[in-house]
């Protein structure tokens, strides 16, 4: 039997900011460029395809609060030259759970206003790397000690690379935090597969890491943690998509 989710437990994460509670509404689209290629004596269309592309849109609840809500983030996004990083996991943050992905450029951002209903806010981002399908690696716990998430099995391994994916929205400790994505052939052994930037005491902060064409990715992927300090803890999101 199939197993279906609930819109309800639907998160979305951009940069080191978790948005899960300001919106109520996603769509990710991912599509193909086609050329036609048809010629005289074929019975049939035929095509060849091209570039990727793929889009996400958000829609919600307005929300004004300086630094953190949902008004000036989007409106500094728009002019931003740096794209931002989109994680939507649409059956919550979990370990093992699907989670879709996109480095993009906020397009769009419109606030409305309806006399008798909430001020809602909706964003548009535009991806120059297609969206891309991953796994997510953190069980969305707290973490305030050096450790190994559990492996997630992908059934085989795969030889093109792919991208991880870290999001720090909450980050109490007094120390710094070593965050890897690590890979497996058995689920025993593991080797650094992505070595994220040292996310410093009390920082929030996001990275997206390529893993470079043509490279193995392993059967198994797990997250590793090295946590240095005494007290406080992180709530760090990791994906990876391969390719």
């Amino acid at each position: 039997m199939p197993t279906f989710r609930h819109g309800k437990g639907v998160n979305v994460f951009i940069d080191e900011f978790d948005f899960s509670t300001y919106f109520n509404s996603v769509s990710a689209s991912t599509s193909v460029d086609t050329a036609e290629t048809s010629a005289f004596g074929t019975s049939a269309k035929t095509y060849v395809v091209g570039h990727l592309d793929g889009t996400i849109s958000l829609s919600g609840m307005f929300e004004g609060t300086a630094s953190t809500g949902t008004d000036e983030f989007f409106d500094n996004a728009l002019s931003n030259a740096t794209k931002a990083l989109v994680l939507i996991a649409p059956e919550g943050h979990g370990n093992g759970y699907r989670a879709i992905m996109a480095e993009a450029d906020n397009t769009s951002y419109e606030v409305s206003s309806p006399i008798g209903d909430i001020v809602q806010a909706s964003a548009e981002f535009q991806s120059s790397d297609s969206v891309e399908h991953g796994v997510i690696l953190s069980s969305g716990a707290t973490v305030s000690a050096t450790g190994n998430g559990t492996g997630v099995d992908h059934g085989a391994a795969t030889t093109n690379g792919g991208a991880g994916f870290l999001s720090v929205p909450v980050n109490t400790r007094n120390g710094n935090i070593t965050v890897k994505i690590q890979h497996s052939a058995d689920n025993t052994t593991f080797a650094d597969l992505v070595t994220f930037t040292v996310v410093s005491s009390t920082t929030t902060t996001s990275e997206r890491i390529e893993v470079a064409a043509g490279t193995t990715v392993n059967r198994y992927l797990r997250v590793s943690y090295t946590v240095a300090g005494s007290s406080g803890s992180a709530t760090p999101v990791v994906a990876f998509t391969r390719r």
